[in-house]
């Protein structure tokens, strides 16, 4: 039963990838909703109008399920009876009203998940008591950044167990057929009463003009029996929803915006997207359509549930005309979807783990699963409007995105988080497709090739980074996930040489691109902006700096040095099957060389410090250069650019070895960079690397120094040493100050809701662990460090990698006090068997912070459980 769901995935077994949990759980408050003159997204469309407001371009809902192009939705409701409106998406705060940014403030885990969503199960805790939405708010509000965030949690409001936990799980019958189980539990004392509404509505694609194949014709939905919801779209054909019970009442109504109450213009027809709202909380009976249909509907159940007291009800949606429910075999489909859940991922964990390892792995796997979703974007539509709706405001274009005219998403993507990030993200999708390539590496593939497609990638050849500004630099780590799922998926006996040459092919016009913009004047020393790293610098390396000055990056060279390696390693593996890939290696071989030597040793010293033995950025003013001595994350990038070269297979490649050969002997000045093996008896390897022996030594040191760079858990992004001596610059006589700081963001540089300045971040740590253990396969037991600094052990950097690696899963394993670091001092409910991935961690005590779900990148904690180093 394992190889089924490797089938299924690997779409040998019928097209398993129509239907799953792509349902956005947050479509307010997101730039493709935003016509506002000024770009103020969360101000135009907020929270108090999603209820009452249809979307342009998605739906959202709670843990709900639609086909893969959000044509039809389910999603289940809740109301508690003290709640002024119904619990139908998960409530946040808006990125100006928290005091750290954007933030859901909820309570709720995914629990388990199969790539092809033949199985899914997730949790959500729903107060008894009023949920204290102007509470959370105003609180939040009030509060300074350095103060905590004021959660859910921290209102009491879980005190006693006073909530409904509540699960809903999904269960494949086939490819359009599910079985869905919601099931609620009372974990209070008393008695306490729960509406519980089943969902099934059509996007609103009827509104807009037919320009895609959903729009044009509306779909209908309308009561075909006492327990059957019947339905039909013009391009998804004829579906229903069974019910295992007849509901109290079947509700219908039309998902279009009720325009009289958000802006008191009379609406087009009587029947309104907030409905259900007003009939069940507001108690206005004309509200839904009498004749029982409309493009909106719900199965309305009202109980009152005792202490410890259990509920549960089981839907059906499948094509129109299937077999009637049968409720015995529904609890069959469930056992053996769980089942074989179960044997796919003991095919994929190892033999030996933990229950609390295995536990975190499948969740961290969940997690990724369930943030996939649909994302629909088109900017010309977007900067143009629609026919029959208000015009966007003139020189809408210019607001953000103007230049990105050429977009057009409407796929399944992955997304950071699915709440606080819900658009991909260039650089967090590359590190979500590691651990994907292990379960799904169809999947893999194929979001790492539409990026790359020319309907996404911008003509220039920039990679557009995510929907609130597409033009922003994001790190060039595609090429290295392009490379690394090649290699895992090759591991499984898959050699896709065809997706690694087609994404060779767009990958040379990104280089192109970077080497045209961000390294203006042609010495190898690039810029790049901010790079992904938020307010990591004493600028905002985004825009304009201070002075006019302009800045030479260590991380920005860096990476250009990392992204030359790549692509050199992926010409070489193409070049046995077809020799112009040799030119292309050669290319990619001589472009490092001049790289590392302009890190090294341009204008003398590079960027290099010698008395610090450390990487810095310099800032460039009125023929002026000045160190900006931060002690970062942008001085340990250099480590990452590192690949380890077997002349063994460059013997196999005339053109590049003669190419190489002719180089080394005509410019021993640059062919220092090369590092040759001194411990082979015959001269077989060489090492590529930013880093020469010496200075890889140096920046170890501080980097293993836990007075530094290395915390309980991880590699911090910023030096623990700027605590008491922070770095200070004046430009222009104003004073620019950055200090140590392991929580959340002590200023509002974008927004505030990141911080690069000492937290430990996992992306940034996993690829030092790939390089320490690259750097091992050269210099293997010829190379030892103190680890940590100061403690008399020594290890070889592959056990640094692995001593590393152990310190970041501890975020999520129980210490001796029974206390999981990610959980912080925070009041939630505890159970050992639920886990939370967030964004990043405090530097010192490990407890999450920024996007509490962001299982994406975080789930790379799962490559390190997987690895038997971390036992």
């Amino acid at each position: 039963m394992a190889s089924r769901e490797c089938e299924r995935a690997a779409g040998a077994d019928g097209d398993w990838r129509r239907w799953g949990t792509f349902l956005p759980e947050r479509q307010w408050g997101t730039v493709r909703e935003d016509y506002s003159a000024n770009g103020n997204a969360w101000a135009y469309f907020p929270h108090e109008h999603a209820r009452s407001r249809a979307y342009r371009w998605g739906e959202d809902g709670i843990f709900g399920w639609t086909d893969r192009q959000c044509r039809l939705c389910f999603a289940p409701v809740f109301w508690n009876h003290r709640d002024p409106i119904l619990k139908e998406r998960l409530f946040g705060l808006a990125g100006p009203e928290g005091s750290h940014g954007e933030d859901v403030k909820e309570s709720y885990h995914y629990l388990d998940a199969t790539p092809t969503h033949t199985w899914a199960s997730a949790v959500y805790r729903y107060p008894q008591a009023e949920f204290p939405y102007a509470r959370l708010t105003a609180e939040n509000r009030g509060r300074a950044r350095g103060e905590k965030e004021f959660e859910l949690e921290d209102t009491g409001i879980f005190d006693d167990g006073r909530f409904f936990e509540i699960e809903i799980e999904y269960a494949r019958r086939g490819t359009n057929d599910v079985l869905i189980r919601v099931r609620a539990h009372n974990a209070g004392p008393d008695p306490a009463p729960l509406d519980m509404l089943a969902q099934l509505w059509f996007r609103n694609t009827w509104s807009w003009p037919a320009r895609y194949e959903d729009a044009g014709e509306k779909p209908r939905l309308w009561q075909s029996g006492t327990s059957v919801i019947s339905s039909v779209h013009p391009t998804l054909g004829a579906f229903e929803l069974q019910a295992s019970e007849t509901p109290g009442q079947w509700l219908f109504t039309e998902n279009e915006t009720n325009t009289e109450r958000l802006f008191g213009e009379p609406n087009r027809q009587p029947y309104v997207k907030d409905a259900f709202h007003r009939l069940i909380v507001g108690g206005e009976s004309n509200a839904v359509n009498p004749l029982k249909s409309g493009t909106k509907s719900a199965g309305h159940y009202r109980v009152v549930m005792e202490g410890g007291g259990t509920r549960e009800w089981v839907f059906r949606l499948c094509p129109k005309g299937s077999e009637p429910f049968n409720v015995e075999q529904s609890r069959e489909v469930f056992e053996k979807a769980q089942a074989e859940a179960g044997l796919f991922y003991a095919g994929i964990l190892p033999e030996g783990l933990s229950d609390e390892r295995r536990r975190i792995a499948r969740q961290a796997y969940a997690g990724l699963i369930w943030t996939k979703q649909f994302y629909h974007y088109v900017v010309n539509d977007w900067i143009q409007g629609d026919a029959d709706q208000p015009a966007p405001p003139p020189g809408r274009g210019k607001i953000r995105n103007g230049e990105w005219r050429h977009f057009h998403a409407r796929e399944i993507l992955s997304m950071p988080d699915k709440w606080e990030y819900p658009w991909f993200a260039a650089w967090d999708l590359a590190f979500h497709m590691i651990p994907f390539a292990r379960i799904d590496p169809r999947f893999a593939k194929d979001q790492l090739t539409v990026l790359l497609r020319e309907w996404y990638m911008h003509p220039n050849g920039q990679l557009p980074a995510y929907e609130w500004e597409f033009g922003d630099v994001n790190p060039p780590v595609h090429a290295w996930a392009v490379w690394r799922v090649y290699k895992i998926s090759a591991a499984r006996g898959e050699r896709d040489r065809a997706f690694l040459e087609g994404a060779f092919q767009k990958l040379l016009l990104n280089f192109t691109w970077w080497v045209n913009r961000k390294d203006s004047e042609g010495h190898n020393l690039f810029s790049g902006g901010f790079l992904g790293l938020d307010n990591i610098g004493v600028f905002d390396r985004s825009r304009p700096l201070p002075g006019g000055g302009t800045l030479k990056q260590a991380d920005g060279t860096a990476w250009m040095g990392f992204y030359c390696l790549t692509m050199l390693g992926i010409a070489l593996e193409l070049a046995p099957e077809n020799s112009a890939y040799e030119d292309m290696a050669s290319k990619f071989f001589e472009h490092f060389i001049a790289i590392a030597d302009a890190i090294n040793g341009f204008g003398g010293s590079g960027l290099w410090d010698e008395d610090d033995g450390f990487f810095y950025d310099r800032y460039m003013v009125g023929g002026q250069s000045h160190v900006l001595r931060t002690r970062s994350l942008v001085g340990l990038i250099p480590l990452l650019a590192v690949e380890f070269l077997d002349d063994r297979l460059v013997e196999r490649l005339p053109g590049f070895r003669d190419r190489k050969d002719w180089f080394v002997k005509n410019r021993p000045d640059l062919a220092a960079w090369i590092t040759w093996c001194d411990h082979c008896d015959v001269r077989k390897h060489s090492l590529l690397a930013l880093v020469k022996r010496e200075r890889l030594i140096r920046i170890l040191r501080r980097m293993l120094d836990e007075r530094e760079f290395l915390s309980p858990f991880g590699i911090r992004s910023m030096s623990a040493a700027h605590a008491t001596e922070p770095f200070v610059f004046d430009v222009d006589g104003v004073r620019h100050c950055v200090a140590y700081s392991p929580g959340e963001a002590p200023s509002g540089m974008f927004g505030g809701n990141s911080n690069w300045r000492g937290p430990v971040w996992f992306p940034l740590n996993y690829l030092l662990i790939e390089a320490l253990e690259r750097f091992h396969h050269f210099y293997g037991d010829d190379l030892k460090v103190e680890c940590p600094t100061g403690s008399g052990q020594w290890m070889n950097l592959a056990d640094v990698a692995g001593f590393i690696a152990r310190r970041l899963v501890a975020l999520f394993e129980s210490n001796a006090s029974g206390i999981r670091p990610f959980e912080g001092s925070s009041p939630r409910p505890r159970t050992p068997d639920l886990v939370q991935f967030h964004e990043y961690f405090h530097g010192d005590d490990g407890r999450g912070l920024g996007a509490s779900h962001q299982t994406g990148w975080t789930a790379l904690v799962v490559r390190f459980i997987e690895d038997v180093r971390c036992r």
